[in-house]
Parts: C-alpha cells; structure tokens; sequence
C-alpha cells in the first residue's frame, strides 16, 4: 500500500495500491494526484482498477500477452489519480536486471490545469474575436499544418484512392500510425530538441511556410454563417477545456452554467427592460402636454433666437466659411460684415415695422384696416350691379 509523500525504492518486480481516503474540497480544483515510477532503465508500468484486477494480471491469457507488447516502456511514468478514485493498483514490470526504480504518491496543485481552464476560458468568452482575427487565422493553421502534417498528407491522397480500392486499409492504418507517431514526438520532444534540434527547427521552418502559403491563397473566412460556425466552434472546445481542467466535476458545471448566463446576460438584462418598460406604459396615467404661456413662448423665442445668431456669428468667423462666396451671394456686404463684427442684426427702420405689425399699435392699426376694407367692399357690392347693365347694354 502506498502512502503519500513516500518515496518506495525497489529493485524487483512489484504490485502497489494507492487508497484515496481524501474528500476532495472546493480548493481542490486543480489539484491532481499523481504516482511516479522513476526507473534507471525501461520498466513497463501497468494501471488496474483494484486488487482483483492484479490477479487476473498474472493469469496468461492471450490478451494479457498481446498487451504485454503494446505497453510502452518508459524511464520515468506518471499514473493519474481521479480525486474521487477510491483505489488505484498499478504493476511494475522490470525488463533488464539490475533495474532500480523509486514510486512516490504526490497531491499538488497543477499549474498546467489552470493553463487549460484559462485557455478555456478566453476561448469561450473571445471566440466570436478570434473567429473574425486574421492573425489567429493565419497562426492556426500554421500550428494545424506543423502538428498534423502526416495526417494532412494522407488526407489528400485520399481524395486520389478510387473508392473500392484495397489501400483504404492501407490508410486507415496511416492514420493511425500518425497519431501514435504525433503522442510519441510530444512525449519525447525535449529529448528530440536536444539531440535533433536541426532538423526539428528546419521542419518546423519549411511545414509552416507551406502551411503559410496556402492559408493565403484561401484567404480568412468571410462568409457570415462561416465565421458564425466557428464561433461556435472555438466556444464548445472552451467549454470542454474549463469542464476538463477542474476535477471535481460540480465545480465545473457550476462555472459552465456561469460562464453561459455571464456570456448572454445582456438578452434576459434587455428583456426585463423592455417588459419593464412596458408594465410602467401600461400602469402609467396619460398627461397632456402643458401648453406655453404667451411670455414663455415669447421669452424662448428671444432665447433661441440669439443663440442661433451667435451660432452663425461663430460660423462666419470660422475657416470653413467661404467669405467670398458669402458676400457675392447677398445684396448689402456692409451691414453682413457689421453683424459679424457684432452689431445688431436689425435696422431701426425693421425694428419699427415689426412694432407697427406685431406690436399693440398693429393690433389698432389692423382693426381700422379691416373696418376700411369692409366699407369698400360693401361700395364695390353697391355699384356692381350698375356696372354689369352698362357693360351689358354696350
């Protein structure tokens, strides 16, 4: 039985359990335990599910001696623990003698889950930017065309395979292969830096030039309902990164939940408004407009009527005003130059007028006018009839 914080040193083949007897807390959420078997040659590390598990390990089957086979031999094996994992068994195979190889059981924080819930994070809440982002499409696909090159290769030779044709199975497995092959450079690709750096950084070079090229000859997406599914895209692989990063699975709904109500709050935000908005209309008495008072109206007249004054006052002495063009275009420049300078924009003569008119003075003035006018006509009616005689014995 393995104990936390234990380092076990062997040098024979052995079976260990782990017994998780934590509950995990809300501060657990990226915390991972892990049991580490650091060997000074290849060992080959099998994981079980408990102790029966490991009986049936050591019954021959032909499965059993298959995946003997199958199983990678490593120098150093981490082995995950779910925090809700009651037992976890593995067995330590030794393939050379004179092996010597430590287990330890460590519980820590791992900053690598907090990278994925971030990245998660700015996916879902970016995506629609990223989606519309030039400089996210073109480092894209550079990044597809350097991981997945041996994919992309078989992909296209498959467009040229006729359909019944025996070398699909030949394609399957190559697919297949490419993926071993691309876990099997992630695992190892320090190492392959060290010694084969050369040759790592000009394959790096030349995929992603191609890879270059031919995003720029497709150009970004443009279409709508293209962007708009990739949007949709970019938000589902966030939501199942943050769901993947935290291990302990009702935390993660929980931020899902928070994080898709957080991303639309503004729809169920606008639509209690506008019922809101609504209810207030509905609830509300209808007042009629107050009229203005005959001072009022005269007063905002006076008001209005000297700030657009000084409006055009401030146009005419602005750039954008053509003074030329102006002055051509009016009938005394003189009194147009004086009112830019400041003086009044009325005459004397127009102040007069317009007291004759709409002062009291007018109001007397129109009473008499109206009283000639209806003497006249009532003249006019008088002598229309005679007028009509004459002109009919003519």
């Amino acid at each position: 039985m393995l104990q936390e914080s234990q380092v076990y040193n062997m040098i024979t083949r052995q079976q260990f359990c782990y017994k998780n007897v934590l509950l995990p807390k809300w501060h657990d959420v990226w915390t991972r335990i892990q049991i580490r078997v650091n060997s000074s040659k290849l060992v080959r590390v099998t994981q079980v599910e408990n102790e029966e598990k490991l009986k049936e390990l050591e019954q021959f089957s032909i499965w059993n001696f298959f995946s003997s086979f199958l199983k990678e031999k490593l120098n150093d094996t981490y082995v995950n623990v779910g925090l809700y994992s009651t037992k976890t068994c593995l067995k330590v195979d030794i393939i050379e003698e004179d092996t010597q190889y430590s287990v330890t059981v460590t519980r820590r924080f791992d900053p690598k889950l907090f990278l994925v819930f971030f990245l998660g994070l700015m996916l879902f809440f970016c995506g629609d930017l990223l989606s519309r982002s030039q400089i996210f499409y073109y480092s894209t696909g550079m990044s597809v065309g350097i991981v997945a090159s041996l994919l992309i290769i078989i992909f296209m030779l498959s467009k040229f395979m006729p359909k019944k044709s025996p070398i699909y199975i030949i394609l399957v497995g190559g697919w297949s292969f490419s993926l071993y092959l691309i876990q099997l450079v992630f695992k190892n690709l320090q190492e392959i830096w060290k010694c084969y750096w050369q040759y790592l950084l000009s394959y790096i070079l030349t995929v992603g030039f191609m890879s270059f090229a031919v995003c720029y000859k497709y150009g970004p997406l443009e279409n709508e309902r293209s962007i708009n599914l990739l949007t949709w895209t970019l938000q589902l692989m966030g939501l199942c990164l943050m769901y993947s990063s935290i291990q302990i699975p009702h935390i993660a709904l929980a931020i899902i939940i928070i994080a898709l109500c957080t991303k639309n709050l503004e729809y169920p935000i606008q639509w209690l408004y506008i019922t809101y908005r609504k209810m207030c209309k509905a609830t509300e008495k209808t007042v009629s407009p107050r009229l203005l008072t005959e001072e009022e109206y005269r007063i905002q007249g006076e008001v209005e009527t000297r700030k657009a004054l000084e409006e055009l006052r401030e146009y005419c002495n602005s750039p954008d005003c053509s003074a030329w063009k102006t002055i051509s275009r009016i009938q005394s420049p003189k009194r147009f130059a004086d009112f830019v300078e400041g003086s009044f924009h009325l005459t004397p003569n127009e102040v007069s007028v317009h007291e004759q008119e709409y002062g009291l003075g007018s109001i007397i003035a129109q009473g008499e006018s109206y009283e000639d006018t209806s003497s006249e006509e009532e003249d006019s009616h008088s002598q229309y009839p005679a007028i009509t005689e004459n002109n009919f014995r003519t």
